[in-house]
């Protein structure tokens, strides 16, 4: 790690080192060979011929450029940069260096962006593909989770007041939801992904048909054989110089929407071990506070808050640099995507493999839950406890003004003495309900109060997840590994 210079915290603390590398200059690098080699391959598939009539690009070309697919000599390429001062041109040369058969050909008709947009485009995809295997993982550890707690009842909030009962496997359906359209947004995203193409400076493929004498199939076809070459159905229909960083807004778009499903999870997890009621794992040398010895702090969830808000944010560079482009292209593009891309995709790639940590081993203490249930069932029960006495032949209005005052008085000695409950015997001294303080007692089963939450979870599960589960198996089982 080097010490004396800046580096980003996304690759030293929080992205896999899988995500790095598809990030990586190595990878762009190689992926720019790949891109050449496809160039001379439909070149030569489509006849492309020289002055002299025979073929422009030969099979013996070819072979060489295959030959040194792999090993970049990257000293001659930076040399070459220093005087050039051309990305792409110092590695055309350095291409050209071990390919000295193939030189003249490298990059034929093509402009930069070229290697640049199409490399962009093949990162995204695959980038998005490894997001796509961490959310399906994501998905599969939060179902285990929902079906394990499926009956266990808790109180459930809103507006953070006690709520309505519901179960802890139902609240974990709402999280598991929200992944589900991630996926759902990611699947899409990934069957629109197009690469550029051969577009050349403004889009029009006015080199290629100076190359191919006019021959508007011909260069269509290039277009396509690229595509197929590089793994990909199609590329854009029209272009400028460069694909339409709408495409860019599409995906930044992808990663924030995770990101919001992973903020809000985290959010909940975190009030959940306010609560004492749920934790996410904790090791057992971790320390909590560096003042507070005894303290267990959620700092994984907070991490995937924090990370989740700059991926939010992120979406707002995509969306400037989409609409400042002018006309064919400007170049005020690059040095926006070189950040904002791939920062965003470390920063997802994070958030994903924390998920993966902390739903794996999240903690249930289903005491306190109970405790804290039955501490608020009694005000919920009391519509039931109503209903009951009215079939004993009481007056549901006056049993209603009844009730409420009852129930005050209750709250009041919660909040104001710090009392237990005692509503329920409250009632029980009242006359004007015939039911006794046992039968009352008896009522406080929670999972009468619980409505459908345990079979909607299992609906949930045989109609949505399994069958996502199911076709994506082949991924399942991946493990995260947490830095720091």
């Amino acid at each position: 790690m080097s010490t004396d210079r800046y580096t980003s915290p996304l690759s030293e603390r929080y992205a896999s080192r899988e995500m790095q590398y598809i990030f990586s200059q190595d990878k762009k690098f190689r992926t720019w060979r790949r891109l050449w080699i496809a160039l001379a391959e439909a070149e030569n598939e489509l006849g492309l011929k020289n002055e002299q009539g025979g073929p422009a690009v030969t099979e013996e070309q070819i072979e060489e450029l295959r030959a040194h697919a792999e090993d970049i000599n990257y000293d001659v390429a930076r040399e070459r940069e220093k005087l050039v001062r051309h990305d792409v041109m110092s590695h055309v040369y350095a291409y050209g260096q071990q390919c000295p058969k193939a030189a003249g050909i490298i990059h034929l008709g093509a402009t930069s962006c070229y290697v640049g947009d199409n490399t962009d485009v093949i990162i995204m995809t695959e980038a998005l593909q490894l997001v796509r295997k961490k959310l399906i993982n994501v998905i599969d550890e939060l179902s285990k989770f929902a079906m394990k707690y499926k009956g266990l009842p808790t109180l459930a909030f809103t507006h953070f007041q006690p709520a309505q009962p519901t179960t802890v496997g139902k609240r974990a359906t709402l999280w598991l939801q929200e992944f589900l359209m991630d996926l759902e947004d990611t699947d899409y995203v990934l069957s629109t992904m197009k690469l550029l193409g051969c577009k050349g400076t403004t889009g029009t493929q006015a080199s290629f048909m100076e190359l191919f004498d006019g021959d508007e199939e011909k260069v269509k076809e290039l277009d396509r054989k690229i595509a197929q070459k590089m793994g990909f159905s199609d590329c854009f229909a029209v272009s400028g110089q460069t694909y339409s960083r709408k495409l860019d807004i599409r995906v930044a778009n992808v990663l924030a929407g995770i990101a919001a499903s992973a903020h809000k999870f985290s959010n909940d997890i975190r009030l959940l071990q306010h609560l004492k009621e749920i934790e996410e794992p904790f090791e057992k040398n971790q320390i909590g506070s560096s003042a507070m010895a005894y303290k267990r702090n959620p700092m994984r969830s907070e991490r995937i808050a924090s990370l989740a808000r700059y991926v939010m944010s992120d979406v707002a560079n995509t969306m400037f640099t989409s609409a400042c482009q002018w006309f064919e292209r400007t170049l005020d593009d690059s040095a926006n995507k070189r950040i904002s891309i791939p920062e965003g995709f470390l920063a997802t790639d994070g958030i994903l493999d924390l998920l993966l940590n902390v739903v794996d081993g999240l903690v249930v203490y289903d005491k306190v839950i109970e405790k804290r249930l039955m501490s608020e069932l009694p005000f919920m029960a009391t519509e039931n406890i109503m209903m009951d006495a009215v079939k004993a032949g009481g007056n549901r209005q006056e049993l209603h003004e009844k009730i409420r005052t009852l129930s005050m008085e209750a709250g009041k000695n919660v909040k104001e003495y710090g009392k237990d409950n005692n509503l329920l015997e409250l009632i029980d001294a009242d006359d004007e309900f015939p039911m006794g303080l046992e039968e009352l007692k008896a009522s406080m089963e929670p999972a009468k109060y619980t409505g459908r939450a345990a079979s909607q979870v299992e609906e949930f599960m045989e109609e949505f997840v399994n069958p996502v589960l199911q076709k994506n198996k082949g991924l399942l089982g991946v493990k995260a590994e947490i830095n720091v």
